[in-house]
């Protein structure tokens, strides 16, 4: 971490960087990055991280990063894959080969020693949890992005950070993010509507129907679509029903608009963003390294 003319800049290590979505809630809060060191093997969420932030730095796969190759860290971030841990995976738990990953972490933290660290997963079986608390050595908080967002999303957050309470509730719903003059290929068609919708309230349940007033389900990375159960499917009327556009996702997940808007199909884009964070949950908890580095200035003042 360099200090000149007093900017402060970060050395940023992200595993599992995704999108680079750590370094979107960075940017937002307006702290300056010396390096972004970022392992991700994903060619599409790395062409719009690189699309976004030309200056990553990629350094591809999680196992061969060594810290000697690289800057003092001053900030770790990572998600590992959580397919093994959620309650809606397999229950493979840590004999999952991709929630293994999460010792890639465990490794890394302690060889690069980081002044902060923040590793974000969902919400799993209190055996798991326990496991990854003593491991990483702190507990985990649990905050919702439905708190900032038009999406419930609970997931655990382990952190060094000081200090961490929970955000504003901004009371937001997908009758807020919604966009104008949707394409009609979002629409559910007529045909399955009238063979599969009715009045029944057990069939809204069923197809993840939200109204307008509600928030989205968590967004996954299974797509989207009536039949899939990865989707939210919003209601209008009843004889309107669509899925969510690219970019709704995008300002469910708290993503500047567009930013995955790189020229790849709807598909990957729904993908990374299911993969993703909410940018306003972690510029959230970033901001309180600011909070603790203005009360360490102010102790020197005096």
């Amino acid at each position: 971490m360099k200090n000149n003319n007093n900017q402060i800049k970060f050395n940023v290590l992200s595993l599992f960087d995704g999108m680079s979505c750590g370094q979107i809630a960075l940017n937002k809060m307006d702290i300056k990055i010396n390096n972004y060191y970022a392992s991700e093997i994903d060619k599409y969420a790395i062409a719009v991280t690189q699309k976004n932030y030309p200056n990553t730095i990629q350094l591809g796969n999680v196992c061969k990063i060594q810290a000697k190759d690289l800057s003092k860290i001053d900030l770790l971030l990572g998600g590992s894959p959580c397919q093994g841990f959620s309650f809606a995976g397999n229950g493979l738990n840590f004999n999952d080969p991709r929630s293994k990953l999460f010792f890639e972490y465990t490794r890394l933290l302690k060889e690069t020693n980081p002044k902060w660290f923040l590793f974000e997963n969902v919400i799993m079986k209190k055996e798991y949890r326990d496991v990854i608390t003593k491991l990483i050595g702190v507990a985990p908080i649990i905050i919702d992005s439905a708190l900032v967002s038009a999406q419930s999303r609970k997931r655990l957050y382990w952190t060094n950070i000081l200090g961490i309470q929970q955000p504003r509730d901004k009371k937001l719903c997908l009758g807020d993010i919604l966009e104008n003059n949707v394409d009609k290929k979002y629409n559910i068609t007529e045909r399955f509507y009238k063979k599969n919708i009715g009045t029944l309230s057990y069939t809204k349940s069923r197809y993840n129907i939200r109204k307008l007033s509600q928030k989205a389900k968590t967004l996954t990375t299974g797509g989207h679509g009536i039949s899939n159960s990865g989707s939210t499917n919003i209601w209008f009327s009843d004889n309107f029903i669509r899925i969510p556009t690219p970019l709704e996702c995008e300002r469910l997940q708290t993503v500047p608009e567009g930013y995955t808007n790189i020229g790849i199909s709807d598909s990957k884009r729904y993908y990374m963003l299911g993969n993703g964070w909410t940018i306003d949950i972690i510029t959230h908890i970033l901001s309180f390294i600011k909070i603790q580095m203005e009360e360490i200035n102010d102790r020197k003042q005096w």
